[in-house]
């Protein structure tokens, strides 16, 4: 099995703009093509993670969801960058729809989008890393054996500040965007020699 690096989505690779539903709205954030491209040359299988609660609240449709996941792909390309995979909840307990207003296994801190990506993908969770804009981030990958890294960009630094209650789970790293949380995970796996260079 190998290991792998989870991404969040909105907040963390691109900008955060609320419930993004046209992707003309997709814009990379700074340094996020490089950080992806950098995971792809040590070959460390990169996937995404993203809640999309929005499609249970009716703003927006999973074919939206999927054309979003298009332009990312394509804005990644462009920066000679790749996905190895793209999971996402499209549900919300607290939502009264008929299909989408459940309590699921999939929606984050549940461990569900990864075990699922550890069963298709074939990755170790104990040995991966979760990087992410909010503290639900850190909390999947504690309830995974994983290793968490708080991004400042997006919610991040409002997130930060709730470091001090003692009901949250305290990241492995706090970075200051996806960039450098990635060169902090790849420092990371070398001096665990999870990898060779």
């Amino acid at each position: 099995m190998s290991i792998a690096i989870f991404l969040d989505r909105d907040g963390t690779i691109n900008e955060e703009v609320g419930y993004l539903n046209d992707p003309d709205g997709l814009n990379l954030l700074p340094g996020a093509g490089e950080a992806i491209g950098k995971i792809n040359d040590h070959q460390v299988k990169v996937v995404v993670i993203t809640n999309q609660s929005g499609v249970a609240r009716g703003y927006f449709s999973e074919d939206q969801v999927e054309m979003m996941h298009q332009k990312l792909r394509k804005l990644l390309k462009e920066k000679s960058a790749y996905l190895d995979g793209i999971y996402y909840c499209p549900h919300h307990p607290e939502v009264c729809h008929p299909e989408y207003g459940i309590q699921c296994n999939c929606r984050k801190p549940a461990p569900g989008m990864l075990e699922t990506a550890s069963e298709e993908l074939g990755i170790d969770l104990a040995g991966s890393y979760v990087i992410g804009d909010k503290i639900i981030d850190i909390e999947l990958a504690y309830g995974v054996g994983a290793k968490g890294i708080l991004v400042l960009t997006g919610y991040g630094k409002e997130e930060v500040e709730t470091l001090n209650c003692e009901s949250k789970r305290r990241p492995d790293y706090v970075a200051q965007d996806i960039l450098d949380a990635v060169n902090w995970v790849l420092w990371d796996l070398q001096e665990n020699e999870k990898w060779k260079s």
